[in-house]
């Protein structure tokens, strides 16, 4: 298999290593964002506004932080930094979330639209290795003192050259677009249970800030 895929390597020329640094790039970039998208940053939404709801309703703010601290992904620490100024106006506990939402979007949709980027300039590259062999292969047949035989050996292996390198950057570029496609879903679905699980957070905040008990120094660290 990996002589196979050596030896295709090889027929496509010098235009299929642009295509192969692209492909290295998308690979991490994926693989990166899969780790912080599907580990670091997804949160059972449900599950975690029913572990704060019993702890706010009876004013227990202790708990909520250590809540927050056992899950930590964004919506926890979003919430997090919302109860620690649960003492003051409601406009300083939303003040206090936007900001740790501000801080926290931009992580989660880092790098996605590299994928988008490189997937197509890595159609463009292999079309470019394409182009290439095909001017390179009719260059070198069309010398008068070429002869008949090693003209349809030029022939040949400029097309090998071009399809190959056709071959690779659409793969590539599938790859690519794919993937990003995937992650930018994950990315809304994680925005979207943010928007919608601070929101509740908060308003079961504002509802029972009267009952709130003082915030120990170990809770809140």
């Amino acid at each position: 298999m990996f002589h196979t895929i050596a030896e295709i390597f090889e027929k496509g020329g010098w235009g299929m290593w642009p295509i192969l640094g692209h492909l290295v790039f998308i690979i991490a970039i994926m693989f990166e964002r899969i780790f912080v998208l599907y580990i670091r940053s997804s949160v059972k939404k449900e599950e975690f506004i029913k572990l704060l709801q019993v702890p706010i309703l009876k004013g227990d703010l202790n708990r909520v932080l250590k809540v927050c601290a056992t899950y930590q992904y964004p919506l926890a620490r979003i919430v997090h930094a919302g109860v620690l100024k649960v003492k003051r106006s409601d406009e300083e506990v939303q003040a206090a979330m936007d900001e740790a939402y501000l801080r926290e979007i931009p992580a989660i949709e880092k790098r996605i639209d590299y994928l988008n980027l490189l997937g197509n300039t890595a159609t463009l590259a292999g079309l470019l290795g394409t182009i290439s062999g095909l001017i390179a292969t009719f260059g070198a047949i069309g010398k008068p003192d070429v002869d008949a035989s090693q003209r349809s050996t030029l022939l040949a292996n400029g097309i090998a050259e071009a399809m190959n390198c056709t071959a690779f950057g659409l793969l590539t570029g599938i790859i690519g677009v794919l993937s990003f496609a995937v992650l930018t879903s994950k990315a809304k679905e994680i925005k979207s249970d943010i928007d919608e699980g601070t929101v509740r957070v908060l308003n079961l905040i504002v509802a029972n800030r009267n009952k709130m008990g003082e915030i120990k120094d170990e809770a809140a660290a």
